[in-house]
Parts: structure tokens; C-alpha cells; sequence
């Protein structure tokens, strides 16, 4: 009698150590059980800021149509376009304007503002501090511009690119050298825009698309180089004249000079200059005041000259 009750209190005691053993296996999360729910987590530390640069450049962050805040500007970019899942870069923007012979935009099917204007800053990059000064400004007004850069500058500090386009904003070629290309031979041009493009493209993953000649000068003969690099030529139709003397730490001769001259599809140039940062906020308040909204250089159209164009494609 006293062995078999000694038998079921053991099998007893058997049953409730098994039973406890499973509800540690059901109750506790297993080691490492985490790892796959924290690591979206940890994406942004990784090399998703890249994606986030093209996504900027192309215009895909708001558009036209778009509910957010830069929604109904003609700085926002294009409409939100999915991709496939395959890791294929975005598509870009549809353009919505052109360049015609005089410099100036204009909307290609009439349902874009024609009240909008480019602002364009040259000869950087130069300075790191002055250079954030004018990206605060822009991002202040939620306006995209287009900074022509020259190698020689470029190459020194080549973060300075990468925080142009990291900031939403388009970088373009302005030359190696800033000389006076109509002065060169075809192999001197080719070399000095050639150069520009390969570097930026190196830097930030994408060469420039609009080049503006040292100067404004170069005609059609430099054109006609820039368009093998597939290159939208252009100068200038409004002039700040911030590189004049009569400018020189006036950031409010600056802001009258672009006033004076405010017209629809303004390009509107600019430098990387102390008295130009300082009156840039200001600067961009008031166009805004006027009626003016800032074109997205992404949303213009890019020729793509045909094999018989010769000097008369591009503008």
C-alpha cells in the first residue's frame, strides 16, 4: 500500500514538471525573437538617407496634386509616382516647364502658373556656413534653386555637393575653371564641362543637367558642346548684380536689383556671397509678396537633341 501511494505522488510530481516546462516555452519570447522587428528601426542610420537625396532631386516628395504643405507651389516637385519593388531608382518628375530663347520659363501645356521664377546661385561651393545660410533661407519659403558649381571649388569640398542635394536641390555646371569658354578650343570646352560632370556624378550619383557658361558667354558654339553632355544651356534673365561693387555687403541694393526685374519665368542669378545670404530671406518674402512662387528646377523639361539638331537645338 505504502509503495503504491509513494508511485503516484511521484508520478504526480513528474506531471507537474512537465506542465510547467511548457508554459516557459509559450510565455517567454524566445532569444533573438526581436531582431527582425527592430531592424526597420535601424534602417535610417543606414544607407536609406541616399534614397531619400534622389527622391528630393526627382521630385518625388509632393507635386502639384499633392495634400502637404508645398502642395500647391511650383516648388513642390511632381506628384508621388510608386515604383516597382525592385529597388529601381524613382521615376522622375514630368516637366511642366520650358526655357524659351529668352532665358525665361514658361508652362508647356498652360495648366502650370505662369507667375513662378528660378533662382540660380553661382561659382560655389565655397563655404560651408555661408552656404547653410542660404540652404535655412530657401527651406524657410519651401523653394528649390539650382547651384552651378565650379570644379576647381567643388573638388575641395566635395561634402558641400553632397549637402546641396542631400537639401532637396539641384546641382549644375558652371565649368572647371570659370574662364571664358567662347576664348577656348572644342577639346579645352569639352574638358571643362567634361570634368564638372564627371565629378559631380561621382560625388552625388547623378551629373548636372543645366550648365551655365562663365560669363554668359559662349554663343552658340559652347552650346553646342553642352548638349553632347546632354545639357541644358542657359544665362540668366534676371541679374541681381550681387558681384558688383555697388552691391558689395548691400543686401538691400541685392533685393531691389531682383525686384526691378521681377518678371513671369524669371532665372534669376545669384552668387554664394555674405551680403546675397543676408538678403535672401528677405528676398524671398517679398517675391512671394508680388505673387510669385518658386520653380522646381526638376520640373524642367531637358532636350534631348536629335543626331541632326546641330547648333540650333537647345535655347
Amino acid at each position: 500500500m505504502r509503495k503504491s501511494a509513494l508511485a503516484l505522488a511521484a508520478a504526480m510530481l513528474l506531471l507537474a514538471s512537465c506542465g510547467q516546462g511548457t508554459a516557459d516555452k509559450g510565455g517567454r519570447e524566445p532569444a533573438g525573437a526581436g531582431v527582425a522587428t527592430d531592424a526597420p528601426e535601424r534602417e535610417p542610420d543606414g544607407p536609406t538617407g541616399g534614397e531619400n537625396v534622389r527622391e528630393a532631386e526627382s521630385g518625388e516628395t509632393g507635386g502639384p496634386g499633392d495634400s502637404g504643405p508645398t502642395g500647391d507651389s511650383a516648388a513642390s516637385g511632381s506628384r508621388d509616382i510608386e515604383g516597382p519593388d525592385d529597388g529601381a531608382a524613382p521615376a522622375p518628375a514630368a516637366p511642366l516647364y520650358r526655357m524659351n530663347g529668352a532665358y525665361r520659363f514658361v508652362p508647356i501645356d498652360g495648366e502650370a502658373p505662369k507667375n513662378v521664377v528660378l533662382l540660380t546661385f553661382d561659382d560655389g561651393p565655397k563655404d560651408r556656413e555661408l552656404l547653410e545660410t542660404m540652404l535655412d533661407a530657401l527651406d524657410s519659403h519651401q523653394a528649390k534653386a539650382v547651384f552651378f558649381v565650379n570644379g576647381y571649388r567643388a573638388v575641395k569640398q566635395p561634402e558641400l555637393l553632397k549637402l546641396i542635394r542631400e537639401r532637396g536641390h539641384m546641382i549644375g555646371n558652371h565649368s572647371w575653371d570659370h574662364i571664358d569658354l567662347k576664348k577656348e578650343t572644342e577639346d579645352a570646352v569639352r574638358d571643362q564641362i567634361g570634368r564638372v560632370q564627371r565629378l559631380v556624378e561621382e560625388t552625388v550619383g547623378e551629373a548636372p543637367k543645366l550648365f551655365r557658361p562663365p560669363f554668359g558667354s559662349g554663343g552658340d558654339y559652347v552650346r553646342g558642346i553642352a548638349e553632347e553632355f546632354g545639357l541644358l544651356f542657359t544665362t540668366w534673365s534676371n541679374g541681381s548684380l550681387d558681384w558688383d561693387a555697388s552691391a558689395k555687403d548691400k543686401p538691400d541694393v541685392v533685393i531691389k536689383n531682383v525686384l526691378d526685374q521681377l518678371h513671369p519665368g524669371a532665372n534669376i542669378l545669384m552668387h554664394e556671397l555674405p551680403w546675397t545670404a543676408e538678403a535672401l530671406d528677405e528676398l524671398l518674402g517679398k517675391i512671394e509678396a508680388e505673387g510669385y512662387a518658386f520653380l522646381d528646377p526638376a520640373l524642367i523639361e531637358i532636350p534631348v537633341p536629335g543626331p541632326a539638331d546641330g547648333e540650333d537645338g537647345g535655347a
